[in-house]
């Protein structure tokens, strides 16, 4: 089970440790392909989505 969605749910936030923490088990990666994922594309969540699908 998904803890609550994050304020923003269009954007990664980084900077915190309950996003990403949502982040990772929403999209099913590690902190570390998320933070990859996030450097080479942005932090819009439909790209870094698309980044991960790969």
């Amino acid at each position: 089970m998904l803890p609550s969605p994050p304020a923003d749910a269009t954007r990664v936030n980084l900077s915190s440790t309950v996003e990403v923490n949502y982040w990772c088990q929403a999209l099913n990666c590690t902190e570390t392909r998320l933070r990859n994922a996030v450097l080479a594309v942005g932090l819009l969540v439909a790209d870094v989505q698309a980044y991960l699908q790969r």
